[in-house]
């Protein structure tokens, strides 16, 4: 079973995460910031992964700690989930357009974290969620799941459909590189032996 159930206590946030690979997309999020519960949604439904996130965050203060922590604990989570990585085809990479934006994320469960993201919103706010932070979100997760990640925003003017197509190309990606191959099954997706 490819799950994980990861817990994050710190002095600025208190978080579970509960998430099955092989779900059908069911969601049960609070994180506080309505906007992000948004944005995770994007990754349980188009990623067809059942994700329930709970967060007590310092959001008196903003919402950095929150956002930056559940991207740490949602990268845990996976890396627990993923486990060995036999038979998964490793790499995936996805297009999503929403209206007049178009977003392209690339991912690589190599084991070595690495973000490269070139997005430039349009507005500095979308809800309660400062867009500065959702690189945040996306550098806790990559250093802790042990993934490679490239998102590239190539088009959008609406800045609330430029983080709306990064998130489900993420969740599409996701899910293609954490397919199960048959033609792979037992093996490990490099050439090293191990990732």
């Amino acid at each position: 079973m490819r799950q994980a159930d990861v817990t994050r206590h710190t002095l600025e946030t208190k978080i579970t995460v509960r998430l099955n690979l092989d779900g059908t997309g069911q969601a049960q999020l609070h994180s506080g910031i309505g906007f992000l519960d948004h944005m995770l949604e994007q990754i349980a439904r188009h990623g067809l992964m059942d994700l329930d996130v709970q967060c007590q965050g310092d959001l008196h203060i903003d919402g950095h700690h929150t956002v930056e922590d559940i991207g740490i604990t949602l990268g845990q989570a996976f890396a627990q989930a993923v486990g060995d990585k036999k038979g998964i085809r490793r790499y995936g990479h996805a297009y999503v357009p929403l209206d007049e934006a178009l977003s392209r994320v690339v991912v690589d469960f190599s084991g070595r974290p690495g973000l490269h993201m070139d997005v430039q919103f349009t507005s500095a706010m979308l809800g309660q969620l400062d867009t500065q932070l959702v690189f945040e979100f996306f550098q806790g997760f990559v250093n802790h799941a042990g993934v490679s990640l490239h998102i590239d925003n190539l088009k959008g003017i609406n800045a609330h459909h430029q983080c709306e197509t990064i998130f489900k190309a993420f969740a599409r990606a996701l899910r293609a590189a954490l397919e199960l191959d048959p033609r792979a099954a037992g093996t490990i997706p490099s050439t090293k032996g191990s990732l």
